[in-house]
């Protein structure tokens, strides 16, 4: 009888630590992939990101948003005109050097309003130059592999009652489940902040026509303090993936199965939720409301 019970025990105990070396094996492979694919993802431009997303919002940029801008452009200018001039004591101060300045911004902001697609891609030229330089200097080695961190795995577990082998098994069962989650978290925040670029880039014009209005200017002001914002965070994020190459490294010290994978886990739940945070946080920098 207790030959039987063994046989049994040593069965279920085979069929668990099986499962959990199964489930340990590939448990990281996707977010080590999505994780590795930041620096490529944040480090390119617009353009570079998308040529057929870049060339249509361009297109539209250039055909509908711009001829708007003139509009806005014109209404704010002469607005300004009108108040500059009912301002000096109800015309009886006027003075011809008012023209001249007033000449002088109108044509300063045309210049500005017809080059604001070079003036939008050249900050994110800028960030992506930031970002490369950096993505070479920081970035390290961020790939998790829990089955090579702990050594012998098979025969621990073939140690471990049946107990905590079950609950071991469900744990990675569960994180497993957790870490595609985590994957698509990751997904959303570089795919979504690129999308978000396209759509701001989209009606640069507007904002920009209103840059050198005494009133309205805080429009544009506020809209090119966003585009640094958008630019920098993929600075930000950079350093985030940075953070987590180093704790992940200080897993290979780690003699505990379940203490690794709860560790490895906290550590992605971590990068994922300052990936979100960085949109945030940059815009606090630059004062981007």
């Amino acid at each position: 009888m207790d030959y039987i019970k063994e046989q049994i025990t040593q069965w279920l105990k085979e069929i668990l630590a099986g499962g959990i070396e199964s489930n340990l094996s590939g448990m990281f492979d996707t977010v080590n992939q999505k994780v590795g694919e930041i620096s490529a993802q944040v480090g390119q431009t617009p353009q570079g990101w998308n040529g057929g997303i870049f060339s249509m919002i361009q297109n539209l940029s250039e055909t509908v948003i711009l001829p708007i801008a003139g509009l806005i452009l014109a209404f704010v200018m002469t607005l300004e005109l009108i108040q500059m001039i009912t301002d000096k004591n109800n015309l009886n101060d006027v003075d011809t050097w008012m023209f001249f300045k007033w000449i002088f911004k109108t044509a300063a902001a045309i210049l500005i309003v017809t080059n604001t697609w070079n003036i939008v891609m050249g900050v994110f030229d800028v960030a992506q130059s930031v970002v490369n330089r950096a993505s070479g200097v920081i970035v390290g080695n961020t790939a998790i592999d829990i089955s090579s961190v702990v050594t012998n795995l098979h025969d621990r577990l073939m140690e471990m009652e049946i107990g905590p082998l079950f609950g071991l098994w469900f744990q990675s069962l569960f994180v497993g489940v957790t870490m595609w989650a985590l994957t698509i978290c990751i997904f959303i925040v570089i795919f979504g902040r690129m999308i978000e670029i396209y759509l701001v880039t989209s009606v640069a014009p507007i904002p920009m026509a209103t840059m050198l209005n005494r009133e309205w200017g805080q429009m544009g002001q506020g809209y090119l303090r966003s585009l640094f914002a958008l630019g920098f965070q993929a600075f930000l994020i950079i350093v985030c993936v940075a953070v987590y190459a180093v704790l992940v490294q200080n897993i290979a010290n780690e003699t505990d199965i379940i203490k690794a994978i709860w560790t490895c886990m906290g550590y992605t739940v971590l990068l994922c939720f300052t990936l979100f945070k960085t949109g945030s946080l940059a815009k606090s920098v630059f004062n981007a409301h």
